[in-house]
């Protein structure tokens, strides 16, 4: 028991020194934080270094954003007389970041829709897009002219973007699924499962400069999309009512129009240096191009990764631990009824916990309990905080029958026996049943652990710089949405296939000391009756 004492502790310093790193600024000059997804170029990308002019990412250490929307906001920044911050967020998140007082403002290449306007205040425009079609270069699609001589096309457009709503009006093509993002969106052109994705110009032009093989169609005065000048533009994010509104367009209004295609052509070039200097890389070069540039992002998601997976795993184990056997105590109603009523009591609230806990996914837990908490009760928690809460109080769930089992599986006469000897429940499940539960159950708690390290990839939604979460920086900032993916599952298989042989040498050497201690005690017995 001292030993548990001393890794709950170890475990509690270790957490509260993470949780002190969260959105709140430390500076003592006026800061504006300002999210973005970090993965749209030529808007906002990740670059490795300053040396182009980045600027760190703060929630992402060793990262560093750039693009045509840093280089606004580096403006803005200038004009307000503010310290910049950039928070790399995910596309979903950013509005709930906002609305929930853990960011400033939104600069992320997003259009003022009508659904967004409901949510959240939008600036002037801070730049007007041209709206178009992409698709691979041996196109069947290649010479249209018009939005309607697409017909028979598979297209798509971004998920929450006014770029789907477009393509109802598109006559007889077939409206595929929303996509996620413009990476996931390419390498479905590039496979064929799709025929193209409705783009603006910039995005297109990024995305072209890295997939030769790619090209947008462009339409002419009355064959284009019918689109509200609000949608094409541009513009910044700020809450309802803010005092920054003003502040922000006065700010933009010093900015030229000249001065904003010439910042827009300039991260559209700065773009191009993602691409391979070879004219026809093989896929294998491409690989190895993207993880000699961006080496320090992989391994960067790959500690936070794995720090998640197996403190979480161990906090879970022992909430499970504890959940489990407060729900197999037994009280005897008619000796003491206030007692029986209590535990039934936290019984119903323990299974309640693990019921819903296991009932719903991770990704709806980690927005409720991150961005609910501030917006609602002003909890601001840090994402490194945040992510071993949700995932552990996740796998104390899970282990919490898992540890039920283990109890289970144990025979009922070594509870009567030590009943008959006196022992209290604490003690019995103390020094008889869970060591020989735990031993049971290492198998399983294993799996969870290798489990988690996959399932820290749902923590993206809350801009957790894990591995997955790295990984779309690089695909978004390269276009090279194949090559770093299939990096991403080399590091995932390898780190689960290491953890699993580790854990079975574990196992194997628990049984084999069991093993060799029954013999070397049915020997000592036979001696002694011989």
């Amino acid at each position: 028991m001292k030993k548990v004492r001393k890794i709950i502790l170890t475990l509690l310093i270790t957490i509260l020194a993470f949780a002190s790193t969260s959105f709140a600024s430390s500076s003592e000059k006026k800061v504006l934080r300002v999210g973005m997804e970090v993965n749209y170029a030529p808007y906002n990308f990740s670059e490795v270094d300053d040396s182009n002019g980045g600027v760190p990412v703060k929630n992402s250490s060793g990262e560093y954003a750039n693009g045509y929307d840093i280089a606004i906001a580096k403006e803005v920044a200038k004009s307000l007389d503010m310290d910049l911050e950039v928070y790399k967020i995910d596309w979903d998140g950013l509005i709930p970041a906002l609305t929930s007082g853990k960011i400033d403002v939104i600069i992320a290449g997003m259009s003022p829709t009508e659904e967004r306007r409901e949510q959240i205040d939008f600036t002037d425009s801070y730049y007007d897009a041209v709206v178009g079609v992409i698709l691979k270069e041996n196109s069947k699609y290649k010479d249209a002219k018009s939005i309607n001589d697409f017909a028979g096309a598979k297209l798509t457009g971004q998920l929450g973007t006014y770029h789907y709503d477009l393509l109802d009006q598109m006559q007889d093509i077939k409206k595929e699924q929303a996509l996620d993002s413009f990476p996931t969106m390419i390498a479905a052109t590039k496979a064929g499962t799709i025929d193209g994705y409705v783009s603006d110009k910039p995005g297109a032009e990024s995305a072209m400069t890295a997939n030769k093989d790619l090209i947008f169609v462009q339409f002419g005065e009355g064959n284009g999309f019918t689109v509200d000048s609000s949608l094409t533009s541009l513009s910044i994010g700020v809450k309802k009512n803010s005092d920054l509104t003003p502040m922000l367009n006065q700010a933009l209004e010093n900015i030229s129009n000249d001065q904003r295609e010439e910042l827009m052509k300039e991260m559209v070039l700065l773009t191009s240096a993602n691409e391979s200097s070879e004219e026809n890389p093989s896929f294998f070069e491409e690989m190895s191009q993207i993880w000699q540039k961006y080496s320090s992002l992989f391994l960067r998601g790959i500690v936070n990764t794995l720090f998640i997976a197996i403190l979480s795993t161990i906090l879970g184990f022992l909430i499970g631990l504890l959940v489990a056997v407060i729900r197999k105590i037994e009280i005897n109603k008619s000796k003491n009824k206030f007692s029986y009523i209590l535990h039934k009591i936290i019984n119903l609230i323990l299974s309640a916990y693990v019921e819903i806990f296991r009932g719903t996914p991770m990704m709806v837990q980690s927005v409720i309990i991150f961005y609910g908490l501030k917006q609602y009760f002003d909890i601001d928690l840090s994402t490194m905080f945040a992510a071993i809460l949700i995932v552990s109080i996740n796998t104390g769930a899970y282990m919490s029958e898992v540890v039920r089992g283990g109890i289970n599986s144990i025979d009922n006469g070594q509870f009567e026996a030590c009943k008959a000897l006196g022992m209290t429940h604490f003690q019995t499940m103390t020094n008889v049943v869970l060591p020989q539960a735990v031993k049971n159950i290492l198998p399983s708690l294993g799996n969870e652990f290798v489990i988690n390290i996959k399932d820290t990839s749902v923590l993206n939604v809350i801009s957790v710089t894990e591995l997955f979460f790295m990984s779309k920086s690089v695909a978004g900032s390269t276009y090279q949405y194949f090559p770093t993916y299939l990096i991403t599952a080399i590091i995932y298989f390898v780190l689960t296939f290491v953890i699993t042989r580790i854990i079975n040498h574990l196992e194997r050497k628990m049984n084999g000391r069991e093993y060799i201690h029954e013999a070397t005690t049915g020997v000592k017995n036979a001696n002694i009756k011989g």
